[in-house]
Formats: C-alpha cells, sequence, structure tokens
C-alpha cells in the first residue's frame, strides 16, 4: 500500500466567504422530509440516495463547505460586489445541487446521519460526470448563465481542467480503474461522530487490492476538502 500526497497551488484568497452566521437555516418541512420511512435507526446506517433527495444531501455539503475558499472562488469575485450575502448562499447552494445531481446520475452519492448529516460523492471507475446528458439533466448547463463572468471562467477554465489534470498526472494508466471521492462534507452540528470515516470505509471497505492514492487534501480552518482515489489491482 502505497500513499502518494502533494498540494496543488493554492487558489486566491477570496475577499470575503459566506460565514456560518450568514447562511439561511434549515426549513423545518426540509429536515422532517429527510427521515428515512424505517426509523430513527436508520439514520446510523449508510445508505445511497435517490435523485429524488439530492436537494437535501446538497445542502449538507453547502453548510459543510460554506467557509471553504475553493467553494467560495467561483462566488467572491470582483464582479460580485454587489452581490447580497443571500443571492451569493443561493448561488452557492444552486451550485451544490447540480454537482450531486450529476453524480446521482454517473455515480454514487451515500449519506449518514440524520437529516443528512454526512454526504460522500463518489465517481466509479471509467465514469465521469462530463458529457452533455448528465450536464442537461442535472442542471450544470445552467450555471454558465447563473455565474458571474468571472466566476464562469473560474469554474470552467480553472478549477476543472485543474482537477482533471491532476487526477490524470497521478494516476497515470490507473486513472480509468479508480474510485474516485469527489466530495465529502458533514455539517457542523454533526461533526465529531466518525460519519465521514464511515463513508469513505463503505466503498473502501469492498474494494479488493486497494492502491491507495491521495489526489489532494486541503486543510481549511472548518472543513477539509479531500480528493481520495481507491484503485483496485
Amino acid at each position: 500500500m502505497r500513499l502518494l500526497r502533494f498540494r496543488v497551488p493554492r487558489w486566491p484568497k477570496t475577499k470575503k466567504a459566506v460565514t456560518i452566521s450568514s447562511m439561511p437555516k434549515m426549513s423545518e418541512a426540509s429536515s422532517s422530509s429527510s427521515a428515512p420511512s424505517n426509523g430513527a435507526l436508520s439514520f446510523q446506517e449508510v445508505r445511497e440516495i435517490p435523485i429524488a433527495e439530492s436537494d437535501e444531501a446538497a445542502e449538507c455539503l453547502a453548510h459543510a463547505f460554506a467557509v471553504d475558499e475553493v467553494a467560495m472562488y467561483f462566488i467572491e469575485t470582483d464582479d460580485t460586489v454587489n452581490w447580497s450575502p443571500q443571492e451569493k448562499w443561493d448561488m452557492h447552494v444552486r451550485i451544490m445541487r447540480s454537482i450531486v445531481k450529476a453524480h446521482c446520475l454517473k455515480g454514487l452519492v451515500l449519506t449518514v446521519g440524520p437529516n443528512y448529516g454526512c454526504v460522500a460523492l463518489w465517481m466509479p471507475p471509467g465514469k465521469n460526470m462530463d458529457d452533455t446528458l448528465t450536464m442537461f439533466r442535472s442542471n450544470m448547463w445552467r450555471l454558465n448563465h447563473k455565474l458571474s463572468e468571472q466566476g464562469r471562467n473560474r469554474f470552467k477554465e480553472e478549477f476543472l481542467p485543474l482537477l482533471h489534470k491532476t487526477k490524470k498526472e497521478v494516476l497515470g494508466d490507473l486513472d480509468n480503474d479508480s474510485w474516485y471521492l469527489v466530495y465529502i462534507g458533514t455539517k457542523p452540528e454533526a461533526r465529531g461522530n466518525g460519519y465521514a470515516r464511515r463513508l469513505i470505509e463503505h466503498v473502501t471497505t469492498q474494494v479488493s487490492g486497494m492502491l491507495w492514492r491521495l489526489i489532494e487534501i486541503a486543510e481549511r480552518c472548518v472543513t477539509c476538502t479531500v480528493h481520495l482515489t481507491v484503485v483496485d489491482k
């Protein structure tokens, strides 16, 4: 088992991130609708999220990455200085919703904990969410019209190409044989329960002959962005 670690160049610091105090609270309707029908004990079980629950899963990730510099990199731009905090939060949630929907369609979305306490987005070997049909069905294409001009350029011309390039450079010929952990996040109130570890182990324990490659790890003040790849070999 080998561990390979490196850091990608740090993104420029955003002027001001959306803070926890400025985030809208989850509605009671959203919280109550997230309970599985088979009782409270189900909250402690890892389960796959269908696309019908993608918005609730996206809200978890939005709260988990609310002060993440990378997540805010597409929103805190020079041409959004006149956006209100609510407009910036809504865009942050919109991005997460599109990404989660795309993974429901082409990947694996897992959750554990009450009210979608922790959510992980996995992309299976040989899969990606870049095809036209998935971009359309997940509403990713709408981001071209909703993001500001600078935000759109950062997302399409900087962020996505760098992720693809980094993954390919590290894995090489193993790129198409890997399980890729794209996002994993825990809501602030659900942290400290080992939920993230359980979502990772749910996949890694099912992969035999594992070769681990840590593609990117960037520590943040509240959360941690980890891109982890498990490769059959």
